[in-house]
Formats: structure tokens, C-alpha cells, sequence
């Protein structure tokens, strides 16, 4: 069981839904009735947004914690604990397929160069698959970094981040949690960090087209030099016979 499974009862406080995320994400959902699909859904709360909204929505995450709490949230969506990397196991097509909040640089390279070929199978002709990650770009010119501490309940519930080690090819990932300063849990993973420049090769090589490339979901245009976060949406483009 991940470590997710004990922050589950704290994420929606600590990232709640955001309005601005969603409506980003809708506008490249195609019309309602169409299927979506959120790689690494946590708790769920954009799927139920997405089946509330007339979408056929599909859920993913590798936590069983966060899969019941999504379940349980939205019935009428589909939710199912797996690998973000076995998607092509679903046998199903979609229209959207999106994973935000850094899900994907848990994949090392070989393997996230697998996931989108898997990504464009299962998409639509005309469909569109959307992620979000760190700006690797920045970050690798730095040796460590501290994320700023979240904090809910009146402080009294701190989430800490940090990448005590960053180098080229990995980057150590240490996060914890304190509940009245006693700890919920703490845990160190690696993170692959791949820069825009080889998102946009290993996406061309999967046969995807650039659709818009931004620092965040406000579509703030994205800066190597200074952005925190990056946004990349790709489609896949129609045959020909088929537009």
C-alpha cells in the first residue's frame, strides 16, 4: 500500500477541487457523453465533476485508499485501482485522458515512453491527452529543493515536500505529514524528471502534435527559466478519411 493511503483522509483539504483546473480540462473534453479518463484520479473529484456534468467518467490510481473514497464519492463514474502504466488493460477508447499533479515523472523514461504509446491507442481520433508536472527544466539547475509546507486546520495539519536529491536522471521525492505534530506518515520515492524539450520528443516519436504548452492551467505561456509548473496538451491527430 502506497503512502497515499494515509494521506487520503487529509487530500481534499490539502488540494482541494479547483474550478479553474476543471473548466481547462472540460474544454478539451469534446461534447458531453463522451468518455474521459483521469491517470492518477486520487479521491476523484474531477471524475465526479466530469459524470455530473453529462461525461462518461473513468478513474485510475494506484492506491486502494483513494479508489474507495472516489467510489464511494461517485457511483455513477467508473474507477478502477491499477498503474497509471497498464491503461491499455481498460480495452476501452477515449476522448480525454489527462493526469495532473505530477503523476507521470513517477514513470521512468522507457516506461513513460510506453504509457504514450498506450495514451494514443486509447485515444479518439481528434482526441486529446493533457498532463501536468514540475518544471524539470528549473529545477534541475538546483542541487535540492523545499516546496513551501501546506497547512489546514488552523495549522494544524503540515504537509512537507522536498527533493533532497536532484540530479539528471532521478530525483529523490520526501514527503510527510504531522497531525498535531505527531506524524501520519513519512516517505522518500524516486522521481524521473524529464525537460519540456524531451516531453515534445518522446510525444513526436508516439506520433502526438503539440497543442498548447503552458505554465499552468490559467495558460500562462510557459517559461523554462522561471515557471514552477508545466502544462503540455497533445491530440492525436485524425486520419486521413477521418476528419
Amino acid at each position: 500500500m502506497s503512502l497515499y493511503s494515509d494521506f487520503a483522509p487529509w487530500y481534499e483539504q490539502l488540494f482541494p477541487f479547483r474550478e479553474e483546473v476543471y473548466l481547462f480540462l472540460r474544454e478539451h473534453a469534446g461534447s458531453q457523453g463522451t468518455r474521459i479518463l483521469d491517470a492518477g484520479c486520487g479521491p476523484g473529484h474531477y471524475c465526479r465533476r466530469f459524470q455530473r456534468d453529462g461525461f462518461l467518467a473513468t478513474g485510475i490510481d494506484l492506491d486502494p485508499n483513494m479508489v474507495v473514497e472516489a467510489a464511494a464519492a461517485s457511483p455513477d463514474a467508473e474507477f478502477h485501482c491499477m498503474d497509471i502504466g497498464a491503461i491499455a488493460s481498460l480495452h476501452q477508447s477515449f476522448r480525454l485522458i489527462y493526469s495532473i499533479g505530477n503523476v507521470v515523472a513517477h514513470l521512468p523514461p522507457l516506461r513513460f515512453s510506453a504509457f504514450l504509446q498506450d495514451v494514443y491507442t486509447a485515444l479518439e481520433p481528434g482526441g486529446c491527452w493533457l498532463f501536468q508536472v514540475v518544471n524539470w527544466d528549473y529545477l534541475l539547475g538546483f542541487e535540492e529543493y523545499q516546496f513551501p509546507i501546506k497547512t489546514v486546520g488552523n495549522g494544524s495539519v503540515a504537509f512537507y515536500r522536498s527533493y533532497p536529491l536532484i540530479a539528471q536522471d532521478r530525483v529523490v521525492f520526501d514527503v510527510g505529514l504531522l497531525s498535531d505534530g505527531n506524524k501520519v506518515f513519512h516517505e522518500q520515492t524516486t522521481l524521473y524528471p524529464l525537460t519540456a524539450d524531451s516531453f515534445l520528443q518522446k510525444h513526436c516519436a508516439a506520433g502526438f502534435s503539440l497543442a498548447g504548452m503552458y505554465a499552468g492551467f490559467d495558460t500562462t505561456p510557459f517559461s523554462r527559466e522561471r515557471n514552477s509548473g508545466l502544462v503540455m496538451v497533445f491530440v492525436k491527430e485524425p486520419a486521413m478519411g477521418q476528419i
